[in-house]
């Protein structure tokens, strides 16, 4: 799950912009009311501060208060309304204009809330708060246009190092059980190779709405990789997807088909048809749940015993907190059965889960990172090593990615995984690491 604009430019605003903050008059119940939306005790705020609204409306701190609880429980029009209280009586408010400005975007009112951020800008903030705003608002315009059409692009080159680039077991040779124990040495290309290598990418996405909270979304994708020195393991991958979304309030329901290409040496290694559907639920201005579940369709033009049909279900959860960080974590379960009779040993169950993050270095920069693990037992036992195969996965991603300009960006970044089985010739670990230039349109 990605994070939004929205949240980002709301976050970001609040911690950057606390020096604008004017001398309010406090009191007992603004007091208490500040110090829990300090620990992050937003509903408590709201339940505390929206009783007194008719008694202390028209009151700046107050306002502020109750306006900023609003946004945080979900209760974005409220929000509005006091926040256009305290702006009535102090226009240079940029806080409360920043917050408004979050306000407005969580009601769709994409427009006005960019001519708030202009306004922002003209008063006068910092260079890096400046900058900060000109990044997330052309981010706002590219993907959160509730209203008009929204076509998005990119490319993107990357130079980088994989000490395993075939993805194969980072030994010589396997004794196999099937065949007496005999130890049989593997070739060159069968086990783990390293190079450098060298890739492009690019890709465009569509979002067209089109009322009553449905949207058409369509995108392309391709990148190819060349090795250094080993271009029999040179890849290319593309995709395409169309799909539907439909926003009800704080949900949004999504369905999207998928077809996909990988080339391997030229030659085309595998295709995929796939359907996805996902149920996303902001549950606040910092809080998302989804649930997701996905059926593809894998297939080996040169390799028809390997054709498989794969499941995949699970949920996943993503906060915002006020640093400026967010965590996400999400679990699945995942099934492949092959296609071909006589085969059982190549289909599996398992499960696995994922948690990540990023955060806000500076106003160019965001750090990133995560970890996953997957568990898969094989059906049948492996004719050649006379056991059901086990596999557990591990995965490590750190990077971050720097932003040159609003539409340059920098990104290098780690990636690290092993896979642990009881059959060596599935053992393996690989490290990979990039540095990634991107141009975003």
């Amino acid at each position: 799950m990605k994070t939004t604009g929205m949240h980002r430019i709301g976050t970001l605003l609040l911690m950057l912009l606390m020096f604008q903050a004017g001398p309010l008059r406090a009191d007992a119940l603004t007091d208490q009311a500040k110090s829990l939306l300090d620990a992050g005790k937003a509903a408590a705020a709201y339940s505390l501060l929206e009783p007194q609204e008719a008694a202390r409306a028209g009151e700046p701190l107050f306002d502020f208060l109750l306006g900023l609880a609003a946004l945080e429980v979900g209760q974005n029009t409220r929000a509005v309304f006091a926040l256009e209280r305290v702006l009535a009586v102090d226009p240079g408010n940029v806080r409360a204009r920043a917050e408004i400005a979050r306000a407005y975007l969580a009601l769709g009112e994409t427009e006005t809330a960019l001519q708030e951020f202009q306004t922002v800008k003209r008063q006068g903030v910092p260079a890096d708060v400046s900058m900060t705003i000109d990044r997330y608002i052309a981010s706002v315009r590219r993907g959160d246009n509730e209203v008009a059409r929204s076509l998005t692009a990119y490319v993107e080159a990357s130079v980088g190092y994989d000490d395993n680039v075939n993805v194969g077991p980072n030994r010589n040779s396997v004794m196999i059980p099937g065949f007496g124990n005999i130890p049989f040495r593997l070739s060159r290309d069968s086990r783990a190779n390293e190079d450098g290598f060298g890739s492009l990418g690019a890709g465009a996405n569509l979002r067209q709405p089109l009322g009553n909270g449905f949207a058409l979304l369509a995108g392309v994708a391709a990148t190819s990789r060349a090795n250094f020195s080993k271009q029999q393991f040179d890849t290319y991958n593309g995709e395409l997807n169309l799909g539907i979304s439909r926003t009800v309030d704080q949900d949004v329901f999504t369905v999207m088909l998928q077809e996909g290409v990988f080339y391997v040496d030229d030659s085309r290694f595998r295709n995929h048809t796939g359907l996805t559907g996902q149920w996303q639920r902001n549950l606040d201005a910092r809080n998302q749940v989804s649930v997701f579940a996905q059926f593809t369709q894998l297939r080996y033009p040169d390799q028809d015993v390997r054709d498989a049909d794969r499941w995949v279900g699970g949920a996943g959860y993503a906060h915002l907190f006020r640093e400026g960080m967010v965590a996400y974590a999400s679990v699945y379960g995942v099934e492949e059965k092959p296609q071909e009779r006589g085969v059982d040993w190549l289909g599996f169950s398992g499960w696995g889960a994922r948690l990540g993050g990023g955060m806000n270095y500076d106003a160019q920069t965001v750090l990133f990172g995560g970890a996953n693990y997957e568990h898969r037992t094989y059906d049948e036992d492996d004719p050649s090593f006379l056991r059901k195969r086990r596999d557990d996965q591990f995965g490590l991603l750190l990077g971050a990615t720097h932003h040159l300009t609003s539409q340059w960006s920098l990104t290098p970044q780690f990636n690290y995984t092993h896979n642990q089985s009881n059959v060596a010739l599935n053992k393996y670990h690989r490290s990979l690491f990039s540095v990634t230039l991107r141009r975003e349109f």
